[in-house]
């Protein structure tokens, strides 16, 4: 998932401080090297863990609507809400009490300091993530991954079928308005819920609001063969785009969302240690002799101190 936010340090503090997600990779929007591109994950940043902003400053706030991933859900134990109910009383974070959904979940809906819509989903999918321990938040009540993405749309029917026939999802779940989706072994990060609005007024992209949706492909072998069938049924899908960490392609599924399609190599350790994470400024080889002039025009950002749990 890729989102947009407005001031970089709030986003920081927000998503590695409040939620305790590791702070997996600084770089630069590689489209505009004058932009932070954040990347925060698990401990190891695996596939299916990550959430990314593009934090533009001074940016104006979006607003969700049709044609766009509305909601970004993360997975915890369902051990775990209690702990996540304390800490965002004592952070304020605005947030709605539990409620269940499909009889298997509890959910926690909040927003990000950005509007962003967000939630926490308790279930024992869960138990498959790592997680990342701090002070703060320990492994046993850490986010463990993203569990689902939820897409406005005003009509559901061809994004459905993309899903089906193109990118190995199937249909699990139906409930009011909500048509759910998930890929083979239903493990974390495998859930989309299409939603249909019709009437509802368009998204408009802006901080708070998702950029742009990635779906795993386990190499280039198995991309490539993924681009060559959406092409042959009429998508536009853009040519292979080198991410340093992974490899992508960038396509519009029929309701308008953007989605990508992207590889689990090379991954974020190619240019650090796992150790280290997300602890300097890492840019592409291309952009290395430019450090001085990036680095000038970038915000100024500071790693978020520990914050203390709720019993502290």
């Amino acid at each position: 998932m890729t989102a947009i936010a407005s001031d970089p340090q709030k986003n920081l503090d927000f998503y590695a401080g409040v939620l305790g997600l590791r702070f997996v990779k600084r770089t630069v929007n590689f489209d505009d090297p004058t932009t932070y591109h954040f990347y925060f994950g698990d401990g190891e940043g695996n596939p299916g863990s990550i959430l990314t902003f593009f934090p533009w400053p001074g940016s104006r706030r979006g607003r969700q609507g049709d044609a766009q991933v509305a909601v970004t859900s993360f997975a915890v134990l369902p051990s775990s809400v209690g702990f996540w109910i304390e800490r965002f009383i004592k952070h304020h974070v605005q947030f709605e009490h539990p409620k269940s959904r499909f009889d298997e979940e509890r959910v926690i809906a909040f927003k990000d300091p950005d509007g962003l819509l967000v939630e926490l989903v308790a279930h024992p999918c869960a138990e498959e993530g790592k997680g990342w321990s701090t002070p703060a938040v320990p492994a046993a009540h850490s986010i463990r991954g993203l569990y689902s993405v939820t897409l406005w749309q005003e009509s559901c029917d061809l994004t459905g079928r993309l899903l089906i026939d193109s990118m190995g999802f199937e249909p699990i779940r139906e409930q009011a308005s909500i048509f759910r989706y998930a890929a083979q072994g239903r493990g974390l990060g495998s859930v989309v819920d299409l939603r249909c609005v019709p009437g509802l007024w368009p998204g408009v992209l802006g901080a708070g609001t998702v950029h742009h949706v990635a779906f795993r492909a386990e190499n280039d072998t198995v991309q490539l063969a993924t681009r060559n069938e959406l092409v042959a049924k009429g998508h536009n899908v853009s040519p292979q785009m080198d991410r340093d960490y992974f490899h992508s392609i960038y396509f519009r599924e029929p309701g308008g969302v953007l989605f990508e399609i992207a590889t689990d190599p090379p991954g974020f350790t190619i240019d650090e240690p796992l150790e280290t994470l997300g602890q300097a400024l890492k840019l592409p080889e291309w952009l290395e002799t430019r450090r001085f002039e990036i680095e000038a025009l970038l915000p100024n950002i500071r790693l978020p101190m520990e914050i203390p749990g709720p019993n502290a």
